[in-house]
C-alpha cells in the first residue's frame, strides 16, 4: 500500500516553507480522508503556502467528524463531501460561507469472482439490492463520513437496511477509506469508494470498478471558514484568504492540473464571479 497520508484523527502538519512561521499565518483544516488519501493536499498546499506564506495543517477524518471538530472550533476552515450537512453547519452559525468547491464521483469496487454479478451495472441501486440478495459480502466504513452518508442514502433508494445483517454480509469497519479498501479487499468484499482514492490506492490485488456511471454517485466537495463569532480563536483573515484561493481561477486550475496516474482526480467547480 503506497498510502502515505495520514488516517483517522491525526494532525498532518504539512510544513510548506523553510523557517519559522509565525502562529497568525498557519491554519488548521478540519478535511476528508479522501481529499488527503488522493495526495491531492501534498499537491496543492505548496502553491498556496508560496503565494501567502500562510501554513495549512490539515486534520484528515470523515466527514461527521470534521464538522464536529469544526463545530468545537478546533479548526479554522471545514473542506468536506456531504453538502446537506454543511449547510446545516453554516445555517447554525458555525460557517461563514458555503463554496461548492469540486466534484467526482463514487464507484463501488469488487474481486473478479464478482458474486453478485454486478459488473458493468449503472445503477447502484440495483446493484445494492443484487449484493443484499445475494448475501455478497460489503464492506462500509460505517463511520458517518461523507462516502458513508451517500452510503446510507444508497441502501435506503434500494428499500434495503443493511444493519439488520450487520456483521453477516454488511461489515462495518468504522476507518477512513484506505483501511475500509483493505478490510475489504481482504475478505472479498465489495466496497463503495470516492473515485480519487481508488485511483491513488495500490493494493487493488484482483479488485477492480463494477458499477458506476449513475447520477447518484456524483461526490460534491465544499469550501466553509469557520465563523469567528462562533469560536473567537479561528484566524479569520487566513481561513478566507485560504478559501478564497481555493475557488479562484489559480486555485481552481490547480485542482484541476493534479493527476495520478494520468488521471484527473477532482473536478473544479466553484462558481464564477
Amino acid at each position: 500500500m503506497k498510502l502515505s497520508h495520514t488516517i483517522g484523527a491525526t494532525l498532518s502538519a504539512l510544513t510548506l516553507a523553510t523557517g519559522a512561521i509565525a502562529a497568525d499565518q498557519s491554519i488548521i483544516v478540519q478535511s476528508t480522508t479522501s481529499t488527503a488519501n488522493s495526495g491531492l493536499y501534498d499537491y496543492l498546499l505548496p502553491l498556496f503556502q508560496d503565494k501567502s506564506g500562510i501554513q495549512v495543517n490539515v486534520v484528515a477524518v470523515g466527514t461527521g467528524q470534521a464538522i464536529k471538530n469544526a463545530q468545537n472550533c478546533d479548526g479554522d476552515v471545514l473542506l468536506v463531501h456531504a453538502k446537506a450537512a454543511e449547510e446545516k453547519f453554516v445555517e447554525a452559525g458555525f460557517g461563514t460561507t458555503r463554496t461548492d468547491l469540486m466534484y467526482n464521483d463514487f464507484v463501488i469496487v469488487g474481486p473478479d469472482a464478482d458474486p453478485a454479478g454486478v459488473e458493468g451495472m449503472n445503477d447502484v441501486q440495483g446493484a445494492l439490492a443484487k449484493i443484499s440478495e445475494t448475501g455478497a459480502l460489503f464492506a462500509s466504513r460505517g463511520d458517518d463520513s461523507g462516502t458513508h452518508k451517500k452510503e446510507v442514502a444508497l441502501w435506503a433508494d434500494a428499500g434495503v437496511d443493511p444493519t439488520a445483517a450487520s456483521g453477516e454480509w454488511y461489515r462495518e469497519t468504522g476507518s477512513g477509506m484506505g483501511a475500509t479498501l483493505n478490510a475489504g479487499i481482504g475478505m472479498g468484499a465489495y466496497v463503495m469508494t470516492d473515485r480519487a482514492t481508488w485511483i491513488s490506492f495500490d493494493n487493488k490485488q484482483d479488485y477492480t470498478i463494477k458499477v458506476e456511471g449513475d447520477d447518484d454517485l456524483f461526490n460534491q466537495y465544499g469550501v466553509i471558514p469557520v465563523n469567528q463569532e462562533q469560536c473567537p480563536s479561528v484566524n479569520a483573515e487566513a481561513a478566507k484568504t485560504f478559501a478564497d484561493w481555493l475557488i479562484s481561477d489559480e486555485g481552481q486550475n490547480a485542482i484541476a492540473a493534479y493527476k495520478v496516474s494520468e488521471q484527473q482526480l477532482f473536478f473544479p467547480n466553484a462558481p464564477k464571479n
